[in-house]
């Protein structure tokens, strides 16, 4: 899997806000009832809901062997996730969006849209660090819990269903780390290479070529100018409609 420059300025400022974050520690429940001030018996604390998934990377398609999955990388963005979520609602497509926390924190309208339009979430980390695996444990820990929470109080409480690891940098810890909090560990079959900016002819034509090897698709919504992303989604699912394929989410 391809690795994404961490010393990019977009990270750079990325990394440089989440010098601030706190650890948060491995078993804590996310979210807790609300008093209740009605003058009835106070709620019972709400129930852990998190279930353990699969450590291995998923790549394959909950709709089966023409089934083909949408992944979108690094946001959200103000410019670019908009423009990405109102061609995936043209074309009746839904998308993981695997966030990086201090967009999602930045941005918590966007993620609430993103939830709200029937796309999953993913966790991408706080600071997208393409070396965290050759970080400490308690880093990567870091790194995937503070998102994790970021991702989930900007959502409204709807948390995310799988873990990418930047640039494909995953440890055994990392994924074991993220199956215990049900984030499956998601690969990638095609890297567009959308985020150098091709040209969206050469976007197309990478997905065209390398679809055979797989059904989850790698773009961006952040990290610079995404037009070329943008216009070769509104290329790409159609045609690969008419091929007879259908959309749908990374197996869990």
């Amino acid at each position: 899997m391809a690795r994404h420059n961490g010393t990019r300025g977009w990270y750079g400022k990325v990394v440089g806000a989440a010098l601030g974050v706190t650890m948060l520690a491995v078993g804590a429940s996310i979210w807790t009832a609300q008093a209740d001030t009605s003058g009835g018996p106070a709620p019972k604390p709400a129930a852990n809901s998190v279930k353990p998934v699969d450590v291995t990377i998923a790549h394959s398609s909950d709709r089966g062997a023409r089934g083909v999955n949408i992944t979108i990388d690094d946001g959200p963005d103000p410019t670019w996730t908009p423009q990405v979520l109102a061609v995936l609602k043209e074309y009746g497509v839904k998308a993981t969006f695997c966030m990086v926390g201090t967009q999602a924190q930045a941005h918590p309208g966007l993620v609430k849209q993103v939830v709200a339009a029937g796309h999953r979430l993913c966790d991408h980390t706080v600071s997208h660090d393409t070396a965290m695996d050759k970080k400490p444990v308690s880093y990567q820990s870091q790194q995937i819990l503070d998102a994790e929470r970021m991702i989930t109080e900007a959502s409204g409480g709807v948390r995310p269903l799988y873990y990418r690891a930047p640039g494909g940098a995953f440890t055994p810890a990392s994924r074991k780390l993220a199956a215990s909090r049900g984030m499956r560990p998601l690969g990638w079959n095609v890297d567009t290479k959308d985020f150098e900016r091709p040209g969206t002819d050469a976007i197309v034509a990478t997905v065209e070529r390398e679809l055979p090897n797989g059904p989850t698709l790698l773009f961006h919504d952040a990290g610079g100018d995404r037009s070329q992303t943008v216009e070769a989604l509104r290329r790409v699912l159609p045609e690969l409609k008419q091929q007879g394929y259908s959309f749908g989410f990374p197996v869990r």
